[in-house]
Parts: structure tokens; sequence; C-alpha cells
């Protein structure tokens, strides 16, 4: 299974409005693993993470990335999160009069169509998010609600590891999903990406801060600067970079390219 290529990106290159973002980007994820990419504002991570979903803003202007060998670039947003692909959004947002239920139970009967399994029954799905809500300790007043309204930013953050749950994605990739979380939300969000850890997916974790890698253990750490991955390395990087801070990194990077 270690052997198994999950997301291989080479070289990928996106720009927005003509800007130049992303400028050469090389990530290989496994199986099993967890990986931290971390960085300063206007990095690329939010770029990173959208570009690979397939957000219509950016242009990809090089490069590739396949999904369990199937090129991700060339397929639609949805086809991306049906062949395994997830994104949790950093501001999730409200979708009024469209209820949890009907919203999830769409998009786990759309996966299965694709995939050419047949559709879960209202009772199957009912039993199904029951299990899921219990990982992510989501109140069920607030999985009968319409999608995000009403909700705080912890419940907006706790409803997307839940969704995640429901769909069993290959790939996770939590954009600064610890954004805005008060401790005890985030010891929640954490805990249910944990219990959703199997040998078989993987997570890309997207965050400026050591705390949420404190409860999502990373099995490797990667510093984004200036559209490029700068430093690569274990757990300890993101320990390191918390102590010495992100000038420490322009200081490294901006001396060897004197």
């Amino acid at each position: 299974m270690q052997d198994e290529l999950l997301l291989k990106v080479n070289d990928l290159r996106a720009a927005i409005d003509g800007k130049e973002i992303l400028k050469g980007i090389n990530l290989e994820i496994r199986p099993g693993e967890v990986h931290a990419i971390m960085g300063p504002n206007g990095s690329g991570k939010s770029t990173l993470s959208g570009v690979l979903a397939g957000d219509p803003r950016f242009t990809v202007t090089g490069g590739s990335a396949t999904l369990h060998g199937v090129d991700l670039l060339a397929l639609s947003p949805e086809n991306r999160s049906h062949e395994g692909l997830f994104l949790s959004f950093q501001y999730p947002v409200e979708i009024p009069g469209v209820s949890m239920v009907n919203f999830m139970r769409a998009a786990v009967n759309a996966k299965r169509a694709y995939l050419h399994q047949e559709p879960l029954s209202a009772s199957e799905f009912l039993k199904l998010m029951r299990q899921k809500r219990a990982i992510v300790e989501l109140d069920n007043k607030l999985a009968s609600r319409s999608v995000n309204e009403g909700f705080s930013g912890g419940e907006k953050k706790r409803n997307e590891i839940f969704q995640m749950a429901v769909l069993e994605p290959r790939l996770s990739i939590l954009d600064e999903t610890d954004s805005g979380l008060d401790i005890d939300a985030l010891r929640i969000v954490a805990g249910g990406v944990n219990k959703l850890k199997t040998e078989h997916n993987a997570t890309i974790v997207i965050t400026h801060y050591q705390r949420l890698l404190d409860y999502i253990r990373p099995d490797f750490v990667h510093i984004l600067y200036k559209g490029r991955i700068v430093y690569s390395g274990g757990p300890e990087l993101a320990l390191e970079l918390e102590e010495k801070g992100y000038d420490w990194i322009k200081q490294q990077v901006d001396n060897e390219q004197q």
C-alpha cells in the first residue's frame, strides 16, 4: 500500500487574473499519510487547495496532478469529488432552504451513480447519517436544519467534517479548518479527522499554526513560500517554524537566492 501514490503533483503552476501564484509545486502523498502545508499569507496555500478541487477562478498554466492515477485537471469539480477528493472550506457557505439531509443524500447518491452503484434509500441514508454524526458530535437538530444556516463558526467546521465522514473521500484537504475555532471545537473537529483516518485514505492539513498539529499529527510538513514548497520534513519542522516564525523562512529562502 505504501508504494502506491494517491496524489502526485508535478511542477504545478497556476494563476489568477493573469498573476502567477503557484510557481512549480511538487508533492507526493501515499495512502495512510497526513501532510501539513504551512506558510505565510499569500504563499499559495489556499490557491493549491482550490486548484486541486477545480475552483474556476484559477487557471492552470503548467504541470500535472493525478489522484490514484486519474488526471485531476481533466475532471470537473463534481467528478473530482466523485473520484474521492474532498475540500473543507476555510469559510463554509450557508445554503438557506436546503436541508442537510437532502443535501447530503443528493451528494452521496450522485457519487454512487458515478461509481455505478445503487442509490441509498431514505432509511439507509438516515442510518448512515446517525452513524457519522456521532463521529463529530454533531447535534441532531443541526443535522436537520438548512446547510450551515445560523451555525456558529465552530458548528460550520464540525459540519464540514461530518460531510467528510459521510462522503468517505480518498483524499481530504482541510483548508485552515482551525481558523476561528475555540479549543473545544478544535478538539472535536480534530478528533473527527483522526477517527476517519485509515490506511486507505490521506489528508492534507493547511494551517498557519502548530496548535492544530498538536491534535492532528502530520507525517510530513511542507513549507510553502512564494508559490513553491521550499522545505519539507517531519513534524519537527512545524515546531521549528513555531519557534522561529515565518521571518526565518523568508530570510533562509532570500539568502539562498542571493
